[in-house]
C-alpha cells in the first residue's frame, strides 16, 4: 500500500489528521492530488453542502457555530471550511481556526478547517470544492462552508453549496440595495441577524418586498426571510426548518441534482485552466514566445493569432 492509499485509508475512517492531511495536499496543489481524486471519489457524493455567505460584520462565524450546534444535536457529522483572506507573507489563511468555533473544537464528530483564499476572487478558495469532496469521503453529513466576506462578488459559494444561506445585518450601510446587483441573487434562504438591533425589521421588510417583486415560475423556490440573533440562538430552530425544506425541494424538483452536475462541470472546468495556466508558465522566457511577441510588435501579426498560436502549441 502506497502512502497516499493509506492516508486515503485513514480519511475514510474518519481520522481527523489523515483528513487535515488531504486538504493540505488541495491547497498546495500537490502532485499526489490526482491519485488522491481517483480513491476518493466513489466516497465523495453523499454530503449535504450549506453555503453561508453575507459581508463582512454580519455574523457568519456565530451563525455557522450555531448550525455546527443544531446539526450536531441532531446527530449529523459535521465539517466546515472557513474560508478567510490570506497572509500577505505566508499565503496562509489570517484568522486560522475561528475563534467563535472554538466550542467544537475537542467535539469528534466536528471537522474545522480554515482555508485561505490565496488571492481567489469570489468568496472561496480555488480549493474548496476538491477539499468539499475530502470531506464527504471522511463521512461527513453536512459540509458548511463560510464564505470569506468579499460583498458583492461572493458568489461562488452558489454554485458549489446545495443550500446558500446570506446573511444581512442592520446598521452596516445599505446592504439590500448594495445585495440588489448581487449577491442576494445566490440566496436561498435569507437571514437577517442581530435582529435586536435598530432597524433590523426595515431590512427585513426590504427584502420581503424584493422576494415579492421577483418573478418566481409556477413550482419554484420563493425564499423565506429568517430574523435571528446568533450570539443568543434566537431563531436557529427556523433557519434549520428552512434549509431543511429548501433540500427536501431540490430534491424533489431536480435542482439538487442539477446542482451537483453543474458544480462538476465548474470543477473540471477549474482543474483543466489551472493545468493550462501552469503549462502556459513555462513558456516564459521560451523563444516562440518572444519570436511571437516581436512579431507582434513589428505588425507581421495580430495578438490573436499569437496567442492561438501559443494554445495551439499547448494542446
Amino acid at each position: 500500500m502506497t502512502s497516499v492509499d493509506h492516508l486515503v485509508t485513514r480519511a475514510l475512517d474518519g481520522d481527523p489528521r489523515a483528513v487535515a492531511r488531504l486538504v493540505s495536499l488541495v491547497e498546495n496543489g500537490a502532485d499526489e492530488l490526482r491519485e488522491v481524486a481517483a480513491l476518493l471519489t466513489p466516497y465523495a457524493g453523499g454530503s449535504f453542502v450549506l453555503g453561508i455567505t453575507g459581508a463582512p460584520g454580519v455574523g457568519k462565524s456565530t451563525t455557522t457555530s450555531a448550525l455546527v450546534s443544531a446539526f450536531r444535536a441532531r446527530g449529523d457529522r459535521v465539517g466546515v471550511l472557513a474560508v478567510d483572506p490570506s497572509s500577505p507573507f505566508t499565503g496562509g489563511a489570517l484568522l486560522g481556526d475561528r475563534v467563535r468555533m472554538q466550542e467544537h473544537a475537542t467535539d469528534a464528530g466536528v471537522f474545522i478547517r480554515s482555508m485561505a483564499t490565496r488571492g481567489h476572487l469570489g468568496g472561496l478558495s480555488w480549493a474548496t470544492p476538491q477539499a468539499v469532496r475530502v470531506l464527504a469521503a471522511a463521512g461527513c453529513d453536512v459540509v458548511l462552508v463560510e464564505t470569506v466576506g468579499v460583498g458583492q462578488s461572493e458568489v461562488d459559494v452558489a454554485a458549489l453549496a446545495d443550500t446558500t444561506v446570506v446573511l444581512l445585518a442592520p446598521g452596516l450601510g445599505d446592504g439590500v440595495q448594495a445585495a440588489k446587483a448581487g449577491i442576494l441573487e445566490v440566496g436561498d434562504v435569507f437571514v437577517v441577524n442581530k435582529a435586536d438591533r435598530e432597524g433590523a425589521d426595515q431590512v427585513v421588510r426590504d427584502l420581503r418586498s424584493m422576494v415579492r417583486m421577483t418573478e418566481h415560475p409556477p413550482g419554484a423556490w420563493r425564499q423565506p426571510i429568517i430574523p435571528t440573533v446568533a450570539s443568543r440562538g434566537e431563531g436557529l430552530e427556523e433557519v434549520v426548518d428552512a434549509i431543511e425544506k429548501h433540500r427536501a425541494w431540490s430534491t424533489q424538483s431536480g435542482a439538487a441534482e442539477q446542482r451537483r452536475v453543474r458544480r462538476a462541470r465548474d470543477e473540471i472546468e477549474a482543474i483543466a485552466l489551472t493545468g493550462l495556466r501552469r503549462r502556459f508558465a513555462g513558456l516564459h522566457g521560451d523563444a516562440r514566445l518572444d519570436e511571437l511577441a516581436a512579431s507582434v510588435v513589428a505588425g507581421e501579426q495580430d495578438p490573436y493569432t499569437a496567442a492561438e498560436k501559443i494554445v495551439a502549441a499547448l494542446s
